[in-house]
Parts: structure tokens; sequence; C-alpha cells
């Protein structure tokens, strides 16, 4: 992540760039500058992950009690310093940045090839040198952040630059992450949270003040910098003969610096005594040169600028007037189109979308030439105060900061909470009436609009009107949600019909288990036929996903295209206005009966409505898996009944203190795939207008890896039921009971859960993961409404061709 080789030279050759502050005291000293405006840090989310995952074991399937627990720690103490934490997480993948995420994700491969053999050969832990986040993390910390009370945000594009954009205009006191982009980008001030102490709460500030007058530069050059050195969106290797070609005419190598080291010293010192003589575009051109790079190089460029900014290297085209219609459908009932303006002459202003039901207004300008109104921009240096006009309220001055960068801000009547009037309107909406296009969509696409699209034609730099058609209702609800980080995967499927999966813990050389790539893919076809409309299989036509899904055998050089399969539901398959809109209390029920069938489970749906929370999610999820994979045992359902039965007695420190024998892989993939079955239960849960509140397939209430290892130990050796659940009577009952309601369901579909000596004694697991016989799943090439289209009995029946899975 973020500039290349960047991190390394500011810790060793410009350490006064770094310097020790303690955050309470940024917040008493902000407190002071802008009395009523409560202090705020924005937090990359996507950054603290490793930071704020503080247990000890991390290989079982994650210790989610533990981390609950350290997130809340992690939040009481800024609250009670009087901070308010603003956390922002990944919400889809760039089209331009996809390269960088599979070069990512097969290295990681890499990584959990040496964590398998370790286990496999140490029968241990591995170190946290070898520390890989448990499956899910990111997904789960944002409800749990929401449980704890905080304000999440799930990004609509690449979040660094949300964050930046937050920290702007939102006045923050800092951003907190690990990111050098936020070095690059001209916002507040760059925390580290890899050195926060939390007790304390100092850390280390990385100015870029510092760093420009280390190296000679404008903080307007940062971003000629980042994409001349490499980052995310230019490779590194892009122009290394240009770093090389300057770092030969470098006079001043420092021994000290390193290679890298003196290549950034290099290139600033280039573009500080020589493209400063030539200053402009096409000498840019000239001297670098682009070529055929030159697309990839403007984007990364414009890709560092935030609302308002402009870019020296860039030529600015002058009055260009820009209808985007994505914008303008921000006020579904307007029909006017927001204009914007780039003036090389003065900076630009980012336009302001008046809604007609909230009644914001923006003062407007008419611009002599062009005859077209234009958003008006306060003079930081005059006492004008501009005016924000709120529903059923009275005029209210917006907060001013006369000394930094920022976009004024508003009172929100409701929340009594100052909002920006530019950035996410619908924050404390429950109706997506006002709902916001991305924070960079007004500047970014008004600099560089052709960058959004999907290949990478030449992009040139001038302007070119942008005609986008207004988001439906339905749409605007999805967006809402995924926004307001309510749901998983939904918005990415609907608008752009592509989704990702990062990695998971699985054994590429263990040929019995399944990928859970292909084990959940059925649910994932039914989700996108309940959100991309009816498809009739043997159709060659038809919505198709692009799934970027990570498993062993996948080079990711292309996604795999997956159609939707569709679901046998009493009444046909309701609508998403029905699921996700309807007060009708009949809506309900259409709610839970679409989510079982996505797990093709509508005929255990009176077993299921009599387990109590939260065991009854967990139950529906442990159906869906044995009736899916052959090779899980009686042993397996019991340990995994055990451990969320004890569970439910168990405080944080008894999980903390619990030792395990030795660790088993197995073990650890079947604690992984449980974890991805619960962010598919989230992705199902808010596909079908949630029928079920999160809390009961969040996995610090059903699922504790360590606790599962030590029931799968104890269940693999023979142990007795009563000793798995620990003589405790009550936790019997129940556990025959659940146990009961999963073997009735399987037994409709034709399957047996037996333990490992009643295996058929041919099976020996000789068959590869993609192509194991293991597998039940739908296709597009089953026969519909049936659920798994291959009946075979046991373990070893059936086969299929890795190829038929990877594109179809």
């Amino acid at each position: 992540m973020g500039v290349r080789g960047l991190q390394g030279f500011v810790g060793s050759t410009c350490p006064q760039i770094c310097t020790v502050v303690n955050i309470q005291e940024l917040a008493e000293h902000h407190r002071t500058k802008y009395p009523g405006c409560t202090p705020t840090i924005v937090v990359d989310a996507m950054c603290c992950l490793r930071y704020w995952y503080t247990p000890e074991s991390w290989v079982c399937g994650g210790q989610w009690r533990e981390y609950f627990a350290a997130l809340r720690d992690f939040v009481a103490a800024f609250t009670s310093a009087g901070i308010k934490l603003i956390f922002f997480f990944d919400g889809m993948v760039e089209p331009g940045k996809r390269d960088e995420w599979v070069k990512r994700r097969l290295k990681n491969n890499r990584e959990i090839s040496k964590i398998f053999h370790h286990i496999k050969s140490k029968r241990d832990e591995p170190g946290r040198n070898m520390f890989f986040i448990p499956s899910g993390l990111a997904i789960f910390t944002r409800f749990a952040l929401k449980t704890l009370g905080q304000e999440t945000f799930c990004s609509l594009q690449e979040a660094d630059y949300e964050v930046a954009s937050y920290g702007l205009q939102h006045n923050c006191i800092g951003i907190l992450g690990e990111d050098t982009d936020y070095l690059i980008y001209d916002t507040c001030p760059y925390l580290s949270i890899g050195d926060l102490c939390l007790e304390t709460l100092e850390t280390i500030m990385l100015c870029r003040e510092k760093l420009c007058e280390s190296l000679g530069l404008h903080v307007a050059d940062l971003p000629l910098l980042a994409c001349l050195l490499g980052n995310d969106i230019t490779p590194e290797g892009m122009f290394e003969s240009f770093r090389y070609k300057c770092l030969s005419s470098y006079a001043s190598v420092k021994e000290n610096a390193g290679k890298k080291g003196n290549i950034i010293l290099a290139v600033s010192d280039y573009i500080s005594k020589v493209l400063h003589l030539h200053q402009g575009e096409k000498k840019i051109e000239e001297m670098l040169p682009l070529g055929p790079n030159k697309a990839l190089f403007y984007k990364g460029v414009a890709s560092y600028l935030l609302p308002g900014q402009i870019s020296p290297w860039l030529v600015q085209k002058p009055k260009v007037i820009i209808t985007d219609k994505q914008v303008a459908s921000l006020n579904p009932e307007s029909k006017q189109e927001v204009p914007m303006c780039i003036d090389p002459e003065s900076k630009p202003e980012v336009p302001v979308c008046t809604n007609s039901e909230s009644v914001q207004e923006v003062p407007m300008c008419t611009d002599p030439e062009s005859k077209q109104e234009i958003p008006m921009c306060t003079d930081p240096e005059s006492k004008q105060v501009p005016m924000c006009t709120v529903p059923e309220s009275k005029q209210v001055p917006m907060c001013t900061v006369p000394e930094s960068k920022q976009v004024p801000m508003c009172t929100d009547p409701e929340s009594k909470q100052e909002v920006s009037i530019y950035a996410y309107p619908e924050v404390k909406q429950k109706l997506p009436s006002e709902a916001e296009a991305p924070l960079n969509l007004e500047a970014f696409m008004c600099m560089h609009p052709e960058i959004k699209q999907e290949d990478t034609m030449d992009i040139e730099p001038e302007i070119k009107q942008v005609t986008m058609l207004p988001d439906s209702e339905i749409l605007k609800v999805a967006r809402m949600h995924h926004v307001h980080s309510e749901s998983y995967l939904v918005y990415n499927i609907m608008s752009n019909g592509e989704i990702e999966c990062s990695n998971t813990l699985e054994d590429e050389l263990d040929q019995a288990l399944p990928s859970q790539a292909f084990i959940y893919r059925p649910i994932r076809q039914r989700v996108y036929s309940l959100l991309l409309g009816d498809w009739k299989d043997g159709t060659s036509t038809g919505p198709v996903v692009k799934e970027w899904f990570v498993y062993p055998g996948n080079s990711l050089r292309h996604p795999d295209l997956v159609r939707p399969l569709q679901m046998t539901l009493q009444g046909g398959t309701p609508s998403l206005e029905v699921l996700w809109l309807s007060q009708d209390p009949a809506a309900q029920a259409r709610r839970l009966d679409s989510l079982l069938a996505c797990f093709n489970l509508s005929s255990s749906k009176e077993e299921l409505q009599a387990i109590e929370s939260p065991l009854r999610a967990l139950c529906c999820l442990l159906i869906y898996l044995f009736v899916q994979v052959d090779t899980l045992s009686l042993e397996d359902l019991h340990a995994f009944i055990a451990q969320a039965l004890c569970l439910q007695g168990k405080s944080t420190s008894q999980l903390m203190n619990l030792q395990l024998d030795y660790i088993n892989s197995r073990a650890v993939q079947l604690g992984s795939l449980l974890v991805r079955g619960l962010t598919m239960l989230v992705l199902v849960n808010s596909a079908c207008g949630f029928p079920w509140t999160t809390s009961e397939f969040m996995p610090w209430n059903v699922f504790d890896g360590k606790l599962f290892h030590q029931k799968y130990l104890q269940s693999e050796k023979g142990y007795a039921v009563e000793v798995l659940l620990e003589q405790n009577r009550s936790w019997l009952t129940k556990f025959h009971n659940l146990k009961a309601v999963v073997c009735k369901a399987c037994s409709k579909e034709s399957r047996r859960i037996v333990g490992r000596t009643h295996w058929n004694s041919h099976y020996t697991g000789r068959l590869g993961r993609q192509g194991s016989s293991s597998h039940r799943t739908g296709s597009t090439h089953g026969h519909p409404g049936q659920g798994q289209p291959w009946r075979d009995q046991g373990p070893g029946g059936r086969q299929y061709e890795h190829d038929q899975w990877r594109r179809y």
C-alpha cells in the first residue's frame, strides 16, 4: 500500500518528519481553536485490523470475544478523551487497482502455504511473524464497531481517498492509519496506528510539510513524486529507467539513505530543479517521456486530488460545465443538472447538490461567460458566514474554519451534530432519498471524467461530458446500506456485477475439503437471482457476475463468470421492493422464506424457527454445510454444536486462558470455513431485507476458534458428548435437539451424516480440491429449483471437471 519505498525512507533518512504527539493534547488544542466543534479522527480501518487483533491465537478461526473486547477498549480510550472516531472500510476494488489486488492475494497464498507447512510439521500455533488475519475480520469489524455505537462507513471507491476527503472536509485533527498515501494527499495530519500507545494516546505524526522541506518540493508536487516512484496505480517498473537516470545524475548521494532512499532524493531533485523550470503537462511528456503510459500517469496524479484541489502538473481547461447525472440523481425529485466549473485562474469549486426535500441551499453566482450558475465559495478572509437552510428549522450558521481548507458545515436538526453539506447527507437518515455519490465524484470526474471507465484508454487531461442514468430507488437503498456498513456485497453485485473475496486459511494440499469459494457459490447464485431478476436455465444471455474469489489453483488472471441459480419459493420470488421496503406484516414472512430458500432449506422452516437465537442461524449454516460437503463427519458436527453451546457459558478471560494440546490442520480449515459461512449469512440476510438481526450470526456470539479446536480434538479422539459439553445437563438437551434438526434436514437431501469409522473404505481423499467429489453444489448446468443437482450417496461418488467451475 502507498508509495514504494517511502515508509522506509521516512524512518531511516528523514526522521525529522516523524514527531511524537499526544492525541489528547491535539484534541484540547482543537477545542480551544474551534469552540463547539468536536475533535474528530477519521480512521482507515483496513490499516488498523492487525493493530486491533491482539489475541495470541489467530490460526484457529479467530478469537472473536477477545477481539470484540479489544475493539471496545480502543473505542473507550478515545471516547474518554472526548474524541470522536469515524471509521472507513474498503467497499470495493477499483478496476485500476485490480492487478495490485491480485498480486497481494497471490503473495498471501504463498504465506498460507507456509502456515500449513508449519502446522503439519510443528503441530503448534505459528508465531506472530506469520500472522494472517482471520477470515471475515474486516466484515465483522464493521458490525462490531456499529454495535459499539461508532459511525462506520463503507467506501464507494478506494477507501484512502474517502478517508483523506473526509479528514479535509470535516476539519479532523488527524487520519489514523498506516499508509504513506496519507503523506501525499493534501489533507489533515497523518497519525500512525502502528505507533499508537492506547494507554497514553501517544503516537507518531508524519508531517508532509516537513517531508517537502526535506525534499525541496511543494505539497502540490507530492502526487507527481508518488507516481514516479510507483504506487497502487502506477506500477513500480513503469518509470524504473527514468528513476535510474535521475540517480545517475544526482550529485548529492547519501550513504545512509540506501538505494531506494537515494532514488527518492534524486527524483525529488529532478522535480524541483528541472521540471519546475518548465512546469506544465507538455514539458512533462517531453521530459519523462510518458509514451503509452500517459493515461495511467494522469490517472495516478489525479487520484490524489481531493474535492476542490488542482494540480500544477495537470493542464486545467477553462470554464467547462460538466453534467453528471449520477450526481444529479442524489436529488431524485429534481430535474436540474448539477453544474461544475474548472477555472485555471481560480481555485475550482466543488458543486453541492441542492435537494428539494432537505431544502439545503448553496449561494450561487452567475459566470459572466457561460451564463451558468455556479456554487459560491466563502472567502476565508472575509467575515461572511454562509447559511444553511434545514427542514423545520431556522437558518443556522455553518462551522467555518478560516485557517484551513475545510468545507462549510451545517447542523443536522435531528442529531444536533455538525455535518458537511457536501458529503454523506444521508448519514442520519434511514431512507436514501438523499443518498450521496462517492466523495470525489464531483472533482475527480470533473478533472478527468474518463478515468472512471473500466478500460485503460488514453486519459487525456481534457474535460469531456459525462452522462449517466439516474439510479433507481432500489439501487439507492442498496447504496445507503452499503455506505453505512449494514450489508455485504449487495451493492457491488447490483451496481457493478462484480465481487471479490480475499484469502482464506485453506490447505492447497488437502484434497478432502473443497474451497469455501465453491461450497458457498450456490448461495451466492441464488442471491444473484434475487438481486438481478429472473433468469431461466439454459439461456445463453442473462446476468453474469464476475467473481474474484481466491482459492487454491486459481491464478486470478480472469474472474469466474457466474450466473444466477433460480430458487423455489411458494408464490414466486418476491421483488426487492417487497423485501426491502414493504411494511406489510406478510413481508417479514416473505423475507424469512427468501433467506431459507437461498440456503435451500425451505422444507426445514418449522424446525429452524423453533430454535432459539443465536443458535438458529448457526443451525441453518450447519445444515447447508453438511449437505454440501460429504466429507464432513458426525465428529465434526458434534464439535461445531458443542463449541456453540459451551461458548454461551464462557467468559472472555476463560476463552483467553484456554490451552490446546496441539493444532490440527483440518480443524484450522473447518474454523475458517464456518466463519466464511457466517459472512454468507450477512450477505443473504441483507439481500432478503434483514429477516434476522445481525447479532444472530456475529461470530462473538456463536464461534470461538480455540474453543472449537478443543472440541474438535476431543471429538476426534472419541470423547463422549457429555465430556464435550463439560457435564452440563442443560446443554446436553439442547445438543440433542440441534443435532436432530441438522440430521433430519440432511436426510431430506439424502445426506446421512456418519462417523468416520463408517466412511466407505475406498475413500482416500485422492481427488483434487476443485475436482473433489466431496462437494455438492449448484451449477448453471443443473436444474433450477432442485437445490443441488447431483445426489450421489456418500463421499467418492461424483466428479466434475475443474474448468466447469472456472467459467460458465
